[in-house]
């Protein structure tokens, strides 16, 4: 069964990216894949604290394993300050280097408060990403003025952005797959 993590990046409480997370999980195991939310509130920030790059830190590795655990990672990036969260980029240093997203599928949903749904942060995770020798899904999608974009049920309203959503999960999930393919055959 291919296993596709979703990892809401940012240690914000409440987050928008959260509710996206959720519902992005939603649709994944709709269509019959196992699939976990994980977020970066969890990260494990105290263990880091003081710059322990490079030092083995169990707790991160654990956190990491867990990320790490499936076929594929879905990142939902929200926008802060024209970026994505720093948090999010220590996340990403203290992934073991090179290998962790060497050949392994990456699909980013961004959202925001603003016009461009986080387009300028999914661009600059996508840079790191690929200079890690990620496989990067080209279809993305983005929900701007996310905080109208949920209704008090922390449902997506919008029928066109789920539809977006919908289509980015099958087309994830087949090129997830065709990946492990391709790596089965080549081992």
């Amino acid at each position: 069964m291919t296993h596709i993590n979703i990892l809401s990046g940012t240690d914000r409480p409440e987050s928008n990216a959260l509710k996206v997370a959720n519902h992005a999980v939603d649709l994944y195991r709709e269509y019959g894949v196992k699939s976990d939310v994980i977020s970066l509130e969890d990260f494990p920030l105290k263990d880091v604290a003081g710059g322990r790059y490079g030092q083995e830190i169990p707790s991160v590795q654990k956190f990491n394993e867990q990320v790490l655990s499936g076929d594929g990672l879905v990142f939902v990036v929200p926008e802060y300050n024209g970026g994505f969260p720093g948090i999010l980029k220590l996340f990403v240093d203290y992934l073991p280097f090179p290998e962790s997203f060497e050949k392994y599928p990456l699909c980013f949903i961004g959202e925001a408060a603003g016009y461009f749904g986080a387009l300028r942060p999914v661009e600059q995770i996508q840079a790191i990403a690929a200079y890690r020798k990620a496989h990067i899904y080209p279809e993305r999608v983005f929900i701007p003025r996310v905080k109208k974009a949920f209704d008090e049920e922390e449902r997506l309203t919008d029928e066109g952005k789920q539809e977006r959503l919908a289509l980015q999960a099958e087309g994830f999930i087949r090129f997830t797959e065709q990946i492990k393919e391709m790596e089965l055959i080549n081992k």
